[in-house]
């Protein structure tokens, strides 16, 4: 038996997600490069108005929920189509210990979410004079 040197174990790993993200991917019909699935938005909740996404930050964790309901109707003389997508949609993230949960923001401008995360203020850096 020959002895293989395993140099990047990473790499592998890499590879499975991959093939992984392909696997469910296409099972769930989110192809990349696909009109209709960029258009409706299925692979994140575009379409959302602002009063159906909840910001929430508790025990140091920021959660992102909301729920969208998407029609489309094109008629054509040779057919008729008319496409629904819904569902709910949840986010979190465990937020570093640097950020200041209480002030933690958000706003919903064009279809976009920016939500702010301040550094509290022993965690930014300050200059310090040096007494001769």
């Amino acid at each position: 038996m020959a002895i293989m040197r395993w140099t990047d174990p990473f790499r592998d790993l890499v590879g499975i997600q991959e093939r992984l993200n392909q696997l469910f991917g296409d099972l769930t019909g989110r192809t990349a490069g696909r009109e209709e699935g960029l258009e409706t938005g299925m692979w994140m909740p575009s379409g959302v108005d602002k009063d159906a996404v909840h910001v929430e930050v508790k025990d140091g964790i920021l959660a992102l929920r909301g729920e969208r309901s998407f029609e489309k109707e094109s008629e054509d003389e040779n057919y008729y189509r008319v496409e629904r997508a819904y569902g709910k949609f949840e986010r979190s993230f465990t937020l570093p210990s640097s950020v200041d949960g209480e002030k933690v923001t958000a706003r919903m401008k064009d279809g976009v979410l920016d939500v702010t995360l301040p550094k509290k203020e022993e965690s930014k850096a300050r200059k310090i004079k040096i007494a001769a």
